[in-house]
């Protein structure tokens, strides 16, 4: 890590998720200066602050007085990969026009320097790597893959790119920007499927029966810390800019992640068979190794495991 980070002004928005938490975590052992935002409060043993607002609606004040160096924006909405029609609202209030009012944020802060924003896959093509057919080897995507957003949720994502670039070219030439596109995260405390298969087999819930569709799809798992760890040495990395991919760089099957899950969970499996088309899709981390001299080290089975013991202990401390 680098020595010379001490005292750095960093501000986190979405400090609150499973991602921002780790980061904060990073960034404390790192001995900067941080100000995490988040419509969402901090678990107590976090000592970072931190304001509870509405970045996309509320006043940004204290991020113009706070003159950051670094902007880590990670605030996002998200649902499943099947967006519902509600969600269309909140994706352009929590994602298109809350990144709009941080990239603008950023155009005018002149003690800016790094701008690093928690872009997704989601921006590629499907067409890569959604088929009829399956694959058995992994489909990896590059920086340069097409691009077509999935959803209405990579559309936002896209559009924030470019409006990095826009002032990047036009406004602040100065200010490096990179657009980390993110894969397939799991991590503590997380709304992702395997953190709610593990509660639920926890809580023996639907009669220890785990119901799974879909299970020869094939991932990019990428732990939470991971993701937190890569996020931080983009940041640190002088020549890291533009799109950059940040994935494990292995890929992994459902039945894979059951595997796992089985062999410290009682869980009735129930196979539902197909109900989509086949996903195959990761992440080429070439560059991201390149750029940081480092690759994300947990593997999907000792995350796993480490989200277990979390939510094991969770449960025994709500009980």
């Amino acid at each position: 890590m680098n020595t010379d980070f001490k005292g750095t002004r960093c501000v986190v928005t979405g400090g609150a998720g499973v991602i921002g938490r780790e980061l904060l975590s990073i960034l404390h052992e790192a001995e900067g200066s941080v100000l995490s935002i988040d419509k969402n409060p901090l678990p107590e043993d976090f000592s970072a602050t931190h304001i509870i607002k509405d970045l996309a609606t509320d006043s940004i004040d204290e991020i113009n007085d706070f003159r950051p160096e670094i902007f880590f924006h990670l605030a996002a909405a998200f649902e499943r990969s099947k967006e519902s029609p509600e969600f269309w609202g909140v994706n352009w209030k929590d994602n298109t026009m809350l990144s709009h009012r941080m990239v603008d944020a950023a155009s005018s802060l002149d003690s800016l320097r790094v701008f690093i924003f928690a872009s997704s896959y989601l921006i590629y093509s499907p067409a890569l790597y959604m088929s009829d057919s399956l694959r058995h080897e992994p489909v990896y995507l590059k920086e340069d893959s097409p691009v077509n957003p999935r959803n209405v949720t990579g559309a936002s994502k896209y559009y924030t790119e470019k409006e990095l670039d826009f002032i990047k070219e036009y406004l602040r030439p100065d200010l490096r920007t990179v657009s980390a596109r993110i894969y397939r995260v799991y991590g503590k405390g997380s709304r992702d499927v395997i953190s709610r298969w593990i509660r639920s087999a926890l809580n023996n819930e639907n009669n220890d029966q785990l119901d799974v569709y879909n299970k020869d799809n094939r991932f990019d798992y990428i732990y939470a810390r991971d993701v937190a760890e890569g996020l931080f040495r983009l940041a640190l990395a002088e020549e890291a800019a533009g799109v950059v991919n940040l994935g494990s760089g292995q890929s992994h099957s459902v039945g894979d992640v059951i595997n796992t899950l089985s062999s410290f969970t009682n869980m009735k499996i129930i196979d539902h068979g197909r109900t989509e088309a086949y996903e195959n899709s990761t992440a080429d981390i070439g560059l991201l190794k390149n750029l940081t001299k480092w690759h994300p080290p947990t593997t999907l089975s000792d995350g796993i495991r480490q989200i277990y013991e979390y939510e094991r202990k969770s449960s025994q401390a709500a009980t």
